[in-house]
């Protein structure tokens, strides 16, 4: 299945299916000498797992990774780390009655029209467990970033139309929503459970920052910085846009407005998100997606069946109410994997 590797020196490539055996990554390019085990890939997949947030769905995934190659006595080898991650927990029954009807707003009806086959348990490779694998390499990434002292935050900005007002940091691992502002968050674990309550789902905004990232990563004109991050995060199933800095908001200043003018002590402000002309300019990047609301609903839906006959539809199973919380640690993942990538692809070129 062409489409399942991401990266040019920092290579990864997932596999798996929601329903199937288990799901995984292999990790191409990682340098040998990297303190890696598998605690360090659990303390970033717990952040992603369900069950942490009213949000998520009841699916219960331990989540609990093996490290099968490219590891030796604790530090990596430089050969193609391999990760698995059993599925512990998956129930197909609930998928069977609609097994020929194609569910609004998922991948079902265009997996058919390419493939001419699809796996209906749970979306099979369209469905979001695909991101456990992901996190896991993001998890490798973040060992090897270590040693630049590069650090990448995320947290939830906004939540069914709720936005975070104040910004506390600290604020972000005491609440299972992973929001900076504790009155907002109360305001958006009260939205989750009227959503619920209806049968239906939300979107949100998730914003992403690195720090201590250096100037000078990035290639023109195709492979610029920011292009890569953004095809990073458009790659996660539920992602339908990206900003990067200012975003959409530079299109309502001036040049005047949106230009970081410089001084002896850096940049004045970073409308740039710590990018310009596709490279890095030491700045914090700083990057927000914003993510649809979850296509699996209780509420009834028009759609077809495989032969074209009209239907209406509730889906079933088990499933978040909103894709963040637990899309934050994949979006971190994707970000940290870029970076990696074009470091070594700088070192490449020197």
């Amino acid at each position: 299945m062409p489409g399942s590797s991401f990266g040019t020196v920092f290579k990864i490539t997932t596999w798996g299916e929601s329903h199937g055996k288990a799901t995984g990554v292999v990790v191409d390019g990682c340098p040998p000498g990297i303190e890696l085990n598998e605690a360090m890939l659990q303390n970033e997949l717990d952040r992603r797992k369900p069950g942490n947030s009213a949000a998520s769905t009841s699916r219960k995934e331990p989540d609990i990774p093996e490290i099968l190659s490219g590891v030796f006595n604790g530090l990596t080898t430089g050969t193609p780390i391999s990760i698995m991650i059993k599925n512990r927990d998956a129930n197909s029954r609930s998928y069977a009655a609609n097994a020929r009807l194609f569910r609004p707003g998922h991948g079902d009806i265009t997996y058919k029209a390419k493939y001419g086959i699809r796996d209906w348990r749970g979306g099979g490779r369209a469905s979001a467990r695909e991101t456990a694998a992901r996190v896991a390499a993001g998890a490798v990434a973040k060992a090897f970033l270590s040693q630049y002292k590069i650090d990448v935050a995320t947290y939830t900005l906004a939540l069914g139309g709720i936005k975070a007002e104040y910004f506390d940091l600290n604020e972000i691992d005491r609440n299972p929503l992973q929001c900076p502002d504790a009155q907002a968050f109360k305001l958006m674990e009260k939205k989750i459970q009227q959503v619920k309550k209806a049968g239906d789902s939300i979107g949100g905004v998730v914003e992403i920052r690195a720090v201590n990232v250096p100037p000078g990563l990035g290639d023109p004109v195709f492979d610029k910085l920011d292009a890569d991050i953004a095809k990073a995060l458009m790659g996660i199933g539920a992602v339908k846009a990206v900003e990067i800095g200012a975003g959409f908001k530079a299109a309502e200043m001036t040049g005047y407005e949106n230009n970081d003018q410089i001084t002896e002590a850096g940049f004045e402000t970073n409308n740039s998100g710590g990018i310009l002309a596709g490279i890095s300019n030491g700045d914090e990047i700083i990057v927000r997606v914003h993510v649809k609301p979850i296509p699996s609903i209780l509420r009834e839906q028009k759609t077809i069946d495989e032969n074209g006959n009209p239907h209406v539809i509730s889906t079933k199973g088990r499933h978040d109410v909103s894709a963040v919380p637990r899309i934050n640690a994949v979006c971190k993942a994707m970000v940290r994997l870029v970076i990696a990538d074009h470091i070594l692809r700088q070192k490449t070129v020197k």
